[in-house]
């Protein structure tokens, strides 16, 4: 009886060693929590949760542990470290900005979010989605402060989807994004240009590369949500006839290697993104203002849009885009999409605003926000 209780005691001083372990880990999580929320990183990595778990699981059986076990209890343990670093950031003086983006980290919206809202005071706390759906969702539930949205590209022109989410209402721009994007041919390490036959991505970046399928017919180009996330897939499938078109960054991130860089149709290729929140924020005084407006006329007699596209003319007002898109449940009737320099308490603007109400069926203000920067 007194071996077995020494051993018991034993067993404890190593307990007590494995709690003051994880307290040494809770405490460092903490540490990664701020550093995430003011470098605008995305608080939940799963690839990297992965690669994590491999290492363990490969550690465990070098130490003759069960490897399973081993891994279900960490599982258990990263659940634990996200929720302390989810009650951490809530108790943190000054709260995060919550913005939601679609695809995961090394995503053209990610990286876009990043340079965005990195380093800025009280951080920021960025969470991927699947899907732009989901986003708009985010950002009208409350889950979300803000949320980032691609809307047009310079080589293939506009996201349909973006301005679907607009016209649906609940979420207003307040600000726009450009941001230059250079498409990269990945695949395994020491895979070769002619070993590849399905090559990945989202099927805007896959638009946006149609030069490049036509010099390698023997490549297939498949649709996927994100082009980070077909990376991913990428490296999970081990297979060297599999490529994806994504960021630099997403090939570092899943160590894949750049076959091509570049593989754009167009030099000069960027992305407009378009941030959206439930409510409108004032635009600065001094900034430069672009206003968005959503319309549906009343009737489509002969020049109609003409009518009101003068309205603004007339008041030396810039338009500098106008889509149409479907208007859901009455065939061949048509939204409008403006976009118009100046801001919509402006003089020119109101008074346009005021002589075309009468004409229209809809009229909705989507937003007054600071004109981007061209990078």
């Amino acid at each position: 009886m007194e071996d077995l209780q020494r051993l018991r005691e034993a067993i404890e001083a190593a307990d007590r060693k494995l709690l003051a372990a994880l307290r040494e880990r809770m405490a460092l999580v903490e540490q990664v929590a701020e550093t995430k929320v003011h470098a605008a990183y995305p608080f939940r990595d799963r690839p990297r949760e992965e690669r994590v778990l491999e290492g363990i699981r490969r550690a465990a059986v070098e130490l003759g542990l069960d490897a399973h076990e081993v891994e279900r209890l960490y599982r258990l343990v990263m659940e634990m470290s996200i929720a302390r670093q989810e009650q951490h950031v809530r108790g943190l003086d000054t709260v995060p900005l919550r913005i939601a983006y679609q695809g995961i980290e090394g995503s053209y919206t990610h990286l876009a979010a990043q340079r965005r809202y990195a380093h800025r005071e009280g951080g920021a706390l960025l969470t991927g989605c699947e899907s732009f759906r989901e986003v708009a969702s985010a950002v009208k539930e409350g889950a979300a402060d803000l949320g980032l949205l691609p809307i047009e590209n310079t080589t293939a022109g506009s996201i349909n989807e973006t301005y679907d989410l607009l016209a649906e209402g609940g979420i207003t721009i307040t600000g726009e994004i450009v941001s230059r994007i250079e498409h990269c041919l990945l695949a395994l390490p020491g895979t070769k240009l002619e070993d590849l036959r399905v090559v990945m991505s989202h099927p805007q970046a896959i638009l946006q590369c149609e030069a490049f399928w036509r010099e390698v017919p023997w490549i297939r180009p498949q649709a996927e949500f994100d082009t980070a996330g077909a990376a991913r897939k990428v490296k999970e499938s081990n297979r060297r006839d599999l490529g994806a078109v994504a960021s630099a960054s997403a090939g570092r991130l899943f160590g894949l290697e750049v076959l091509r860089a570049g593989i754009q149709t167009q030099a000069g290729n960027a992305t407009r993104f378009v941030e959206v929140a439930r409510e409108a924020v004032p635009c600065p005084h001094d900034a430069a203002c672009k206003t968005s407006l959503v319309l549906l006329l009343s009737d489509d007699h002969p020049g109609a849009l003409g009518d009101v596209l003068t309205a603004f003319s007339r008041r030396g007002v810039n338009l500098t885009k106008l889509e149409s898109r479907p208007a859901l449940g009455t065939a061949w009737t048509y939204r409008f999409y403006l976009d118009l320099l100046g801001h919509a308490a402006s003089r020119p603007i109101g008074e346009a605003l005021e002589e075309i109400r009468p004409m229209l069926g809809e009229l909705r203000v989507l937003g007054t926000y600071p004109v981007a920067e061209v990078p």
